[in-house]
């Protein structure tokens, strides 16, 4: 039997669990956490952050700071800078990561998918040719080659280049 380590993972599974909504407590915190919780952008209306478990490296997500299960009933001044945020990281991840195309979506309810369902949020997912192999298809495992605060820091070098 082949076997894949992990050990990183460790902390996770035997780390502290927050209650409460990530996306808000994450918000919540002092701008000058925003590496730890890997926040990129904060506008007035909606934040964009990296996924703490991602797709691929450079997976984000636009996430509106109201605190709802729908896009229904968000201000249409949060669902513009929802879909100008979705642009705006489109454009960074291939800048920074070369990314030749996304996957680009909502899930809203536990039924559609949606890993956190009680918050929102629109999932920005670069793509490169090959990205999907025989580990992948097989062995339904998914490698990230760059590590979380390294994708951080390049994302965040090429967002503020980015205007």
């Amino acid at each position: 039997m082949e076997q894949l380590w992990s050990p990183w993972r460790i902390e996770y599974i035997l780390g502290e669990k927050q209650g409460g909504c990530v996306f808000c407590a994450a918000f919540s915190a002092d701008p000058s956490q925003d590496r730890r919780y890997l926040i990129l952008h904060r506008g007035a209306h909606c934040c964009v952050i990296m996924n703490l478990f991602p797709y691929n490296n450079g997976h984000l997500m636009v996430v509106p700071l109201t605190h709802q299960a729908t896009l229904e009933g968000l201000p249409p001044e949060a669902l513009l800078e929802i879909m100008a945020l979705v642009n705006k990281s489109v454009s960074t991840l291939r800048k920074a990561m070369n990314a030749e195309g996304f996957n680009i979506g909502v899930n809203i309810g536990k039924i559609a998918g949606a890993g956190i369902d009680e918050h929102v949020h629109v999932h920005v997912v670069p793509r490169w040719l090959g990205d999907t192999n025989f580990i992948t298809t097989l062995g339904r495992v998914r490698c990230i080659p760059e590590s979380l605060q390294d994708s951080y820091d390049k994302l965040t070098g090429a967002w503020d280049e980015n205007g």
